[in-house]
């Protein structure tokens, strides 16, 4: 016995079109991608202004140092520099320059009347850039010797005095050998001039005024 089977092809329910949505979504690496992209722009952009602005800027500063030059005149500033070279050499020269005069001044004030030297020497520079004095002299008798030799060790300036070879001369005097050193800024020629007094100058006065006849009367002339 066959079986009968009813099928029906309507449908109980209506179709409904389904429709698939895609959802366009951006990462969080593209945001920051576009946003440094972005940024890299912007920044090359002001970099370029900033560069022709410097530029401009540099072009004047070049301009206006140019005219100043032109203004202070390059060949007087040559001049100028090597002036100022001379005058920085000239005083190097000044302050090693040594004056032997100090040395004479201060045997002429301690130097007794009985002695009398008859030779003098010097060394410049082998004791911390002074002089090494080396004198020969006669004196009259081995006193004035001695007190000669208590004249020199009473001045500071003339630095460890020595008598040596103390011999007698046919008419019995006394010939002697005597060494000193003194310092540097005894003898140094700049120091001694800054030493020297300046004199001052001269007040000029006015010469009087002899005093002025007085004016003649005026007389009037009478008329008859």
């Amino acid at each position: 016995m066959e079986q009968n089977f009813q099928t029906s092809f309507i449908p109980k329910r209506p179709i409904l079109n389904e429709q698939v949505r895609v959802s366009h979504s951006l990462g969080i690496f593209s945001v920051i991608a576009i946003f440094i992209f972005l940024t890299m722009i912007l920044a090359t952009g002001a970099l370029y202004l900033y560069q022709g602005v410097l530029g401009k800027k540099i072009n004047s500063m070049q301009n206006a140092l140019a005219l100043a030059k032109n203004r202070f005149e390059p060949a007087k500033i040559t001049q100028l520099q090597v002036l100022d070279k001379r005058l920085k050499a000239s005083g190097e020269v000044l302050r090693g320059h040594v004056a032997v005069s100090p040395i004479f001044q201060a045997l002429e004030a301690i130097t007794m009347k009985t002695i009398r030297y008859t030779k003098f020497d010097y060394v410049l520079g082998e004791k911390k850039g002074g002089a090494d004095i080396k004198l020969s002299g006669v004196a009259v008798g081995y006193r004035s010797v001695a007190l000669q030799s208590d004249l020199f060790a009473k001045n500071k300036n003339l630095i460890d005095p020595v008598f040596s070879n103390l011999t007698l001369d046919e008419r019995g005097n006394v010939i002697f050998d005597l060494e000193f050193s003194v310092d540097q800024s005894f003898i140094n020629y700049s120091a001694m001039l800054k030493a020297v007094p300046v004199a001052p100058a001269p007040i000029l006065t006015p010469a009087p005024v002899p005093p002025s006849s007085p004016p003649p009367a005026e007389t009037s002339e009478v008329i008859y």
